[in-house]
């Protein structure tokens, strides 16, 4: 099926598909347009702001297709005010005594406690995400607050005394980077706002975000965190804008020569385009962009485990994580045996509507997100794969839903091992030796994230020094922690986020001679 043809089939679906929806649905959506969090208005130098052409974009749950709110649609010119909201209030934040900034980020953390329904409420209706795992994702992602807010107060440096002669002193000292600009994603629209800005403000930066133009929501709600715990004008800026100008908007950030730090994450290609605009200034850079996550089984490991782990790491946030899946390779000896528990588990995966305690899977983002899932598993099937559970649109649900699909035998020159899926699609690839498997697993240009299932204690750590990938899980299919840094290599980015080296991506070393 083409491209087109995809797409006038999602158009076609009809209005009473949509009608089939639970009704405490429809009742959320009111309830959450009195939710307190819920902001219509961008943040910038401490003040909720419109668009200085009046002009406002639409967000919609993409479940249902109905509008949840609309927010400024900002253009070059907010994001210039953004900038110079920032850089005025950038001296006095990096003067800010360390605890003082600890302090800040930790009423911030109490906050976002606080306030964990509303946000979870939020993120739900605007990405789409069953509401368990909003829930788990405020959590996650306020534990950078708190992770962040411990380690500003371990800022320091080094000092060398008499390195050289009698009087003399060599000192290091660590120093903001200045203004941030943090361009987040969709799919984890509160945890990639405080894993970014957790850091930033800790070293002593001021931020300007801009969120994604699906879930703007998430980070507004945020900003209204920032104003009640109180956080001076200029520290925290937060600048919406439709996809129309996004583009405009992220270059303005990058070009900026009062932006002395961008940190991206997103697609690679997007990536790519705002790594070349900022060398026109020389700005630090981190980017966190795509995956395409091998998942490999070996004969020695504990089947039942590996399929549990299969589970948890392709269909969280219904399979739209970098990290996440995305090429599952099963070693001969346990290939049929893994394929049939994994299917029953696939089918009995729940999906609706996010709001629906019940659902262990929501829709996918929009209507690209769900063209994509259906060529990759129509190109698979094409090529020999065989179809064992879902594969299909969802029309009965909403306009976004794809079914929890599991594809066996699988090609490996299909178009889901060559390319990152990100929706609810497992596919299986047979493969017979170890070689083979780490050929397979590095063959592509990107390495965010790699799973391997083994109880060979020499295979473990042969495979996890092969892997040409920036984060390993062993026996393990959700890494992401607080305590740990994430990135990858190869195409799929620079630098690292969370843990004790986070903070560093913020910081510029000063070495100070001193003589007397």
């Amino acid at each position: 099926m083409s491209y087109m043809m995809i797409r006038a089939g999602l158009r076609s679906l009809s209005v009473p598909a949509k009608l089939q929806l639970n009704r405490m649905v429809r009742t959320g959506v009111d309830a959450l347009r009195n939710n307190t969090l819920l902001a219509s208005q961008a943040y910038i130098n401490g003040k909720w702001v419109t668009a200085e052409n009046k002009a406002t974009f639409e967000v919609y749950d993409p479940a249902t297709g109905d509008s949840l709110a609309a927010v400024p649609d900002m253009t070059s010119t907010e994001t210039e005010e953004a900038i110079k909201a920032a850089s005025c209030a950038q001296n006095g934040w990096a003067k800010t005594p360390l605890k003082e900034r600890s302090a800040f980020l930790t009423k911030m953390k109490t906050l976002v406690d606080e306030n964990s329904e509303m946000l979870a409420e939020i993120m739900t209706y605007e990405s789409g995400k069953p509401i368990a795992e909003s829930r788990g994702e405020v959590k996650y992602g306020n534990s950078f607050f708190e992770w962040f807010a411990e380690e500003a107060k371990r800022i320091r440096g080094d000092a060398m005394l008499h390195p050289v002669k009698r009087d003399s002193r060599y000192m290091i000292v660590r120093q903001p980077v200045g203004v941030s600009a943090l361009i987040t994603p969709w799919n984890f629209p509160l945890a990639m706002i405080t894993r970014k800005a957790g850091a930033a403000l800790a070293a002593g930066c001021c931020v300007v975000i801009k969120p994604a133009e699906d879930t703007p929501l998430t980070a507004l709600a945020i900003a209204k965190i920032a104003e009640k715990a109180k956080l001076p004008a200029g520290v925290f800026n937060v600048v919406t804008c439709s996809r129309k100008n996004a583009e405009s908007v992220g270059e303005t950030l990058c070009l900026s020569s009062d932006v002395r730090k961008l940190s991206f994450t997103g697609s690679t290609p997007v990536g790519k385009h705002l790594y070349s605009l900022c060398g026109s200034t020389v700005k630090r850079i981190s980017l966190e962009l795509g995956g395409n996550a091998p998942f490999i089984v070996f004969d020695s490991a504990d089947v039942d485990k590996a399929v549990q782990g299969a589970m948890g790491c392709k269909f969280r946030n219904t399979g739209q994580t970098c990290v996440c899946a995305n090429r599952i390779f099963v070693q001969s000896g346990i290939y049929n045996s893994f394929c049939s528990k994994l299917a029953e588990k696939v089918k009995s995966l729940k999906y609706g509507h996010g709001m629906d305690p019940t659902n262990s899977l929501g829709p996918l983002i929009n209507e690209r997100a769900v063209v994509k899932v259906k060529e990759h598993v129509d190109d698979a099937i094409s090529r020999g794969a065989a179809l064992q559970a879902g594969g299909h649109l969802a029309p009965e649900f909403g306009p976004n839903f794809f079914q929890p699909t599991l594809v066996t035998d699988v090609a490996v020159d299909a178009l889901v091992n060559r390319e990152e899926t990100f929706g609810p699609l497992a596919a299986v690839t047979k493969f017979e030796t170890e070689d083979e498997v780490i050929s397979m697993a590095n063959s592509v240009k990107v390495g965010l994230a790699g799973y391997f299932y083994s109880n060979n204690a020499a295979q473990i750590f042969r495979v996890s020094e092969a892997l040409e990938f920036g984060m390993i899980g062993v026996n393990e299919g959700v890494i992401s922690s607080e305590l740990a840094p994430f990135g990858g290599v190869k195409e799929s980015g620079v630098g690292r986020e969370g843990s004790m080296y986070g903070i560093e991506e913020y910081q510029e070393l000063k070495y100070v001679n001193l003589n007397f």
